[in-house]
C-alpha cells in the first residue's frame, strides 16, 4: 500500500485506486464532485456546492458522524487543519481510514495544495484550477493597496481575521490590507469601538461563517464603508477561485457608507 504525506507532514496509507471519498470540507467537496463526483460518497451538511449534491450527510465540520464516515468505506476522508478537530481525525485513523488533511493560509499554498490532492484522488489537474490560476495571474507581482480594512468573521462575540488567514491573502492581492493582519492570533476577538478607533477605511463583511447580511452587521459601524462580499469566493478554495477575482472586486466597489443614523448593533 503506498503512502504520501499530507500538507501537515503525516504519512497517508493509500490503496493503490482512490474509488470512494467522504469529505469534512465544503471547499474540498466541491473541489472533488466537480472534478470526479462518481468519487465522493460523503459530505458535511454545511457542503452546500454543487446546490445539486446528491451524497450521505455526515453532519458538520466540528462534529462529524464519525460512525457513518466509517460506514461508508472511505478509501480517503479529507479534512482541514482548521476546519476540523484533531480528535475526530484521530478516530476516523484509529478506525483504519486513511485521512489527508490540508493546510492553506495563501492563495499559493492552495493551488498547490488542491493539485496534490486531486492527485491523490487520481485526477489530473482539472481545467478549473487551470483557469483559476489564469484569474489570479494579475496579482502575484503584488497590489497596490487600495484600502485597510477590519474583517470581522463572527458577532456575539465579535471576531475578525488575524495573521495568517487565507482569506487575508486574498484581500491583498485585492489591494485591501488588513489591520490585524499583523496580531499573534488567526481569529482574534475585538470589540466594535476598537474596530471603529483601528484607522480602517472599510469593513468587509462575509456572508460565513457569520452570515453578515444587509440587516445584520453594517448598523455596527455607522460613518464607515462596508461591503458585504460572498464568504464563498472569500474563504473557499475550490472551483469557486476561477471567478473570485471578480466576484470580490465588484463587492468591493459596490461598498456603500452606513448612514450614522442607524442603530449601533454593538452586540
Amino acid at each position: 500500500m503506498p503512502s504520501i504525506r499530507d500538507d501537515l507532514g503525516n504519512e497517508v496509507p493509500l490503496p493503490r485506486e482512490v474509488r470512494r471519498v467522504v469529505s469534512l470540507v465544503p471547499s474540498l467537496t466541491e473541489a472533488v464532485a466537480v472534478t470526479a463526483p462518481d468519487l465522493l460518497v460523503g459530505a458535511t451538511d454545511w457542503c452546500t456546492h454543487p446546490p445539486d449534491l446528491d451524497v450521505v450527510r455526515v453532519r458538520g465540520t466540528k462534529n462529524p458522524d464519525v460512525e457513518r464516515v466509517v460506514a461508508l468505506r472511505p478509501d480517503l476522508v479529507l479534512a482541514n487543519f482548521e476546519e476540523n478537530r484533531d480528535v475526530d481525525l484521530e478516530r476516523l485513523r484509529a478506525a483504519g481510514l486513511a485521512v489527508w488533511v490540508t493546510a492553506v493560509r495563501t492563495l499559493g499554498e492552495a493551488f498547490d495544495s488542491l493539485a496534490r490532492m486531486l492527485a491523490v484522488c487520481g485526477c489530473e489537474e482539472p481545467g478549473w484550477l487551470a483557469g483559476a490560476r489564469a484569474a489570479w495571474v494579475p496579482t502575484a507581482a503584488g497590489v497596490p493597496v487600495r484600502h485597510r480594512a477590519v474583517v470581522p468573521i463572527w458577532r456575539r462575540p465579535w471576531m475578525v481575521l488575524g495573521c495568517d488567514t487565507f482569506a487575508g491573502d486574498v484581500l491583498a492581492r485585492l489591494g485591501v490590507a488588513n489591520v490585524y493582519g499583523d496580531v499573534a492570533e488567526r481569529y482574534p476577538k475585538v470589540a466594535v469601538a476598537d474596530m471603529l478607533a483601528s484607522g480602517a477605511d472599510l469593513v468587509v463583511l462575509p456572508d460565513e461563517p457569520y452570515a453578515f447580511s444587509a440587516e445584520d452587521g453594517p448598523e455596527a459601524f455607522p460613518g464607515m464603508r462596508v461591503a458585504l462580499v460572498s464568504g464563498r469566493h472569500l474563504e473557499w478554495y475550490g472551483p469557486s477561485l476561477v471567478e473570485a477575482f471578480d466576484v470580490l472586486n465588484r463587492q468591493l466597489t459596490a461598498a456603500r457608507t452606513v448612514s450614522a443614523s442607524n442603530d449601533v448593533g454593538g452586540a
